[in-house]
């Protein structure tokens, strides 16, 4: 009998409904104009309800369909909301599912995680977190068949990320699988002023732009400790980031009282 990680969100972050839910998908990329000529190797996207974050979120996702035959593994990283815990945490489920289907878990990569002390096995803390969840209708509507590796990150510290990052992505080689393409799931600053919003998230993008993870604070990302160890890879193997996007919800979703952050970022 497999197990299956049912959506949990869906209704509330996004539409529950099959046609709806793909109708948004499409209408969100269809918005996006940008050409995009290089594949992407990771891509850093937001995880609110998609009336906020959607249109952001297309921006990073619009640069995987001149690629989307190339791309079948996806390793997934966001935040922990829900259940508080050290280290990062791998579902046993074997599927994932949302109102457009059934995702398989690649299981083989996750046994290989097996050895590092880090990396734990919680259904618990993959039940009712949205951070990976949002995602996975883009890349469903996009790529259409892939398996995922969805990584819920604790309390982690960027070596402990990073380290995980590169036994999935590279192994032991120095050049990466072209098929495999790393995800950070992350919103910026949560509820403040407009305009004090956007001079926060100017900062942590530059800092995101210019590999800075030291300039990453506990306020400024809730996908930080995801995003601090995609940094020190990209360091690592030579990657440069890119700004795709940088709005909040007080663009997209017009209260501009207290309004939350969302940067799309491709890293090459």
């Amino acid at each position: 009998m497999h197990k299956i990680r049912q959506p949990a969100v869906a209704g509330m972050f996004y539409s529950a409904d099959e046609k709806t839910l793909k109708d948004d998908v499409l209408s969100y990329l269809l918005q996006v104009k940008d050409k995009v000529k290089q594949q992407p190797k990771a891509l850093v996207v937001p995880h609110a309800g998609y009336i906020y974050s959607g249109p952001i979120a297309a921006t990073a996702y619009n640069q995987l369909l001149p690629f989307k035959d190339k791309i079948n593994r996806i390793v997934l990283l966001g935040p922990s909301h829900r259940v508080a815990f050290s280290g990062l945490a791998v579902p046993e489920a074997d599927y994932f599912n949302t109102p457009l289907g059934m995702i398989p878990i690649d299981q083989d990569s996750i046994q290989q995680l097996s050895h590092l002390s880090q990396v734990i096995r919680s259904d618990r803390a993959h039940s009712e977190e949205h951070s990976l969840e949002v995602q996975l209708p883009f890349l469903q509507e996009i790529l259409g068949s892939f398996s995922l590796i969805p990584i819920v990150v604790g309390d982690a510290d960027r070596h402990e990320v990073a380290e995980v990052i590169n036994q999935l992505w590279c192994g032991k080689n120095q050049s990466c699988d072209e098929h495999t393409l790393i995800i950070i799931s992350s919103d910026l600053s949560h509820y403040h002023e407009y305009s004090k919003a956007k001079q926060l998230d100017r900062a942590t993008s530059d800092a995101i732009e210019n590999l800075k993870p030291d300039l990453i604070s506990y306020d400024d990302a809730c996908g930080r400790n995801g995003l601090k160890g995609m940094i020190a890879v990209a360091q690592e193997k030579g990657l440069t980031a890119e700004l795709l996007d940088l709005r909040n919800s007080g663009d997209t979703a017009g209260d501009k009282s207290r309004v939350v952050g969302y940067g799309a970022y491709v890293f090459h």
